[in-house]
């Protein structure tokens, strides 16, 4: 119904929604449809997605001499099943070195990612694409210091993921909930590292250590297999993972819906 009718009265509504497989929707455990004619419908799948139709049929009578009038408007609406995205953690690190060759580089990087997967072993979370780098870097007032450029990222979908998340009631909100502490730990991990280190004038610095103000961290999506972002199609929720369309297809942990025009339902994980 338009606003415009909605303020008006309206004499013996009856109301018809159409579905997206073009049949006429009944109550059923999914769908319901009250008496002023809202569609509610519960657990919304991909399969649901697409265009509703609903058709009002109402009714004018003159005052004057009882004559009935019959008035039928039709609406159309798209819905769209859609998912918060997952959220994963890029983060990067600096280390002191005492030199960019022999085998302690390599050995800190080892130690400093098993520590940290242990740190968030319990939230299913882990660390991945891990890398480090040895660069020289020139200091005000100092000479050439060797120092590790350590990349990583921090993702809510360790091998057990799914085991945990079956005990969930919403999947997303329980990863997402997860990947957030880890975040927090992480962070505050680092932070401990900078106080013992700078905040203690009576200990004395290791050679490889962490330094102080270089942990950094940006925040990145993805979506499952079957949504994906479309800012232009679906403006109202940009940062939301929407159902891919007909014609289109996303794989797992994919932003975007990539195009396949043999796909022809809601939701495909597959251009096959």
């Amino acid at each position: 119904m338009d606003i415009s009718l909605a303020k008006k009265e309206t004499v013996d509504p009856t109301y018809l929604w159409i579905g997206p497989n073009e049949k006429p929707l009944t109550g059923s455990y999914q769908i319901n449809i009250t008496q002023t004619g809202k569609l509610m419908v519960k657990d919304f799948l991909e399969s649901l997605s697409g265009l509703y139709t609903c058709t009002l049929s109402y009714k004018i009578i003159k005052s004057q001499t009882q004559e009935e009038k019959m008035i039928t408007q039709t609406y159309d609406f798209m819905m769209f099943a859609y998912q918060e995205p997952d959220y994963s953690y890029q983060m990067a690190v600096r280390f002191t070195a005492k030199s960019c060759v022999g085998r302690y580089n390599e050995l800190l990087f080892r130690v400093l990612k098993k520590t940290l997967d242990n740190l968030i072993s319990d939230l299913s979370c882990h660390v991945t694409e891990p890398s480090y780098k040895c660069h020289f870097v020139k200091l005000p007032k100092h000479g050439l210091v060797p120092e590790l450029f350590i990349a990583f990222q921090v993702s809510p979908f360790a091998p057990q993921w799914k085991s945990a998340c079956n005990d969930a009631i919403d999947c997303e909100d329980n990863t997402n909930y997860n990947i957030i502490q880890a975040r927090d730990r992480i962070e505050e991990f680092f932070r401990s590292q900078a106080y013992v280190f700078y905040h203690n004038a009576n200990k004395t610095l290791p050679a490889m250590h962490f330094m102080d103000h270089s942990f950094q961290m940006a925040r990145m999506d993805s979506c499952r297999a079957g949504f994906g972002k479309n800012e232009g199609l679906h403006s109202n929720c940009a940062t939301c993972c929407v159902v891919c369309g007909p014609g289109t297809f996303s794989r797992d942990a994919d932003v975007t819906c990539e195009t396949c025009s043999s796909i022809l339902n809601y939701g495909a994980k597959l251009c096959p």
